[in-house]
């Protein structure tokens, strides 16, 4: 979350409103000290990325060890 400080605040509170009012909320600080948070009163539910390619992406079932023997040979053992 984006927090400004009460002079940008002061200098950009229309544009900092209507992203608010889009969803992103704001913290408004003094002297680095956060004041207030600025949601929209209908403010959408953020929404979870979680799970966004489920469906449209396989893992193999030797992920962890793909390229192991690759790896391997790339750093041989000393004699």
């Amino acid at each position: 979350m984006r927090t400004v400080n009460m002079r940008e605040a002061k200098a950009h509170l229309s544009r900092l409103v209507a992203a608010a009012a889009r969803g992103e909320p704001f913290v408004i600080a003094r002297a680095g000290k956060p004041l207030v948070k600025v949601v929209a009163l209908d403010a959408p539910e953020a929404r979870h990325r979680i799970g966004f390619l489920a469906g449209r992406i396989s893992v193999p079932d030797d992920f962890g060890s793909m390229g192991a023997t690759e790896i391997r040979n790339m750093f041989p053992r000393g004699t």
